[in-house]
């Protein structure tokens, strides 16, 4: 009887979940010269040995990722790919089964590694320039199950990279899934050199397309200027996208860093078929980035593969990190009262003091009538009142200007080295420009004992001295963000800005030499 029992369960109690993955492993090339190299790879450049480090070090990262199937982007060519294959197999992490775009005269190719079968593929081109990458499409066989996986690699935002050129790319994406069966399980993943909230931050100088983005608006991971969530993807009426970074809390959001940028380049994108309890689903909330810590260097920066002074130095791995999620032959199991918990969650109204009261943020809060008093960059002070409390924001004000007054909202804070930093926000309306003066500590109104972090301090005079301001007869600690800046010792200087900062402790921070007037030296 328990084996007839057996027998009648359903398949899927005996399943596992599965793992994708992609992952930019940042040029690999073999040693042969045919002229579409970068110039970085010329045969004066690039070598054996090289190759041989760089096939060794994306191998340990793929074996430590252990992904089921992984998407792979900027390999040179299927030759290459074959030693990369031969490499991971030596190894001891083998797969089987693998697929790889092969256009003309293309420096980098986007490729396939998979555990499970492969039925077919098929590439899609999105333009005949060999700088515009084909599509990779695979169609796997997972426990009877056919999923698609579509490897893309889209036109990166540097060298005239507009938004136009990845609209492109997801305009072709689109075509080829219009021309699926709606019930089809597919995933789209790869480096779409696009932001998950791309639709909010992008880049006027970009934006050529009337604020229209590839990733929001044609591939729908967006809807009414807002992302899709998991809870809308079975009642929307259009073929939405869930975009996975919404998975983590957003201090985490990103898989690539650029001057200390953070950014959310790569991506795992899911249709409604991945949440309908038929077939293939994703598993809830098994988005993340793999982080082992070879991948980063001591100071805390990504561990790419460096080329330095037109060299390659034999270290490193790749300047993106691999993201992934499970899938599962189980039905999608969403979080309890998801739904209900997604909608009633009200954001607060609180005040910058309440910022200092806490580590990190559970849920979003909104601050009213911030007055931003010093922007330099992408970086600001705001406050909401002349005696209450300043807060830093860390690359995170663009768009902001200063001497205006905005209502925001704050997704993500954090304290470095004692500095209290808001990390991402959303401008939710912009209001009237403020007069300042009376924000500002000045001569009058500056003690040392009552300096607080992330006020700004204006027309101060006094003596730079061993990393000192001497100000009537106290000594302050100052930091120059620019080394050239700093004025030799004793020299008399006015202080027109300054940002008191906090590394360890309260320092006065002077951002560039419009800050600043030597007065005697």
């Amino acid at each position: 009887m328990r084996t007839i029992l057996l027998f009648l369960l359903p398949l899927w109690l005996f399943s596992s979940p599965f793992k994708v993955a992609t992952y930019n492993i940042q040029n690999l090339f073999d040693v042969e010269y045919k002229g579409s190299e970068y110039k970085a790879y010329t045969p004066k450049k690039w070598n054996k040995k090289l190759l041989e480090i760089k096939l060794n070090h994306t191998a340990e990262v793929i074996c430590d990722l252990n992904a089921d199937i992984i998407g792979l982007q900027e390999i040179e060519n299927s030759k290459v790919f074959k030693l990369l294959i031969r490499r991971l197999k030596k190894v001891g992490c083998p797969y089987k089964y693998s697929a790889i775009t092969s256009k003309k005269e293309a420096p980098i190719q986007v490729a396939l590694l998979s555990r499970f079968p492969i039925k077919k593929h098929r590439e899609l081109q999105v333009a005949y320039s060999p700088f515009v990458r084909n599509i990779l499409e695979v169609e796997v066989k997972v426990n009877k199950e056919s999923l698609i996986l579509f490897v893309n690699h889209w036109k990166s935002k540097s060298r005239h990279g507009v938004e136009s050129k990845r609209i492109r790319y997801a305009k072709r994406l689109k075509q080829r899934i219009k021309a699926l069966s709606k019930n089809k399980a597919y995933i789209i993943l790869g480096d779409l050199n696009s932001n998950y909230n791309a639709h909010l931050i992008l880049n006027k100088k970009l934006n050529d397309s009337k604020g229209i983005t590839a990733i929001g608006d044609i591939l729908q991971t967006t809807i009414n200027h807002k992302l899709v969530k998991k809870y809308q993807m079975n009642s929307l009426n259009r073929r939405v996208h869930f975009n996975t970074w919404q998975e983590l809390s957003h201090e985490n959001r990103w898989s690539h860093k650029y001057y200390g940028n953070k950014s959310t380049l790569d991506h795992i994108l899911l249709p409604k078929s991945l949440f309908d309890k038929k077939g293939i689903d994703y598993v809830n909330h098994s988005f993340n980035v793999f982080k082992p810590k070879y991948l980063f260097t001591k100071r805390g920066y990504i561990n790419r593969w460096q080329y330095k002074n037109g060299k390659h130095l034999g270290t490193g791995y790749s300047d993106h990190l691999p993201i992934f999620a499970l899938f599962d032959t189980r039905p999608y199991i969403s979080s309890e009262l998801q739904k209900n918990l997604e909608e009633s969650i009200s954001v607060k109204v609180k005040d910058i003091e309440y910022l200092y009261t806490k580590e990190s943020l559970e849920n979003n809060i909104r601050l009213n009538d911030v007055i931003v008093l010093f922007k330099r960059g992408n970086h600001a002070v705001i406050k909401q009142s002349k005696n209450g409390r300043g807060v830093y924001l860390y690359s995170c004000a663009k768009g902001l200007k200063e001497g205006y007054k905005y209502d925001i909202l704050v997704y993500s804070i954090k304290v470095y080295k004692g500095l209290k930093e808001v990390t991402n926000i959303k401008v939710l309306d912009k209001k009237e420009k403020i007069n300042l003066v009376s924000f500002y500590k000045n001569r009058e109104t500056i003690e040392e004992s009552l300096l607080k972090q992330n006020e700004i301090v204006r027309d101060i005079i006094g003596v730079y001295k061993n990393k000192k301001l001497i100000l009537k007869g106290r000594k302050i600690p100052i930091y120059f963000k620019k080394k050239r800046n700093i004025p030799l010792n004793g020299t008399k200087i006015k202080i027109d800005y300054a940002h008191i900062g906090y590394y360890k402790k309260i320092q006065l921070v002077i951002y560039s030499t419009k800050d600043f007037t030597v007065l005697e030296r």
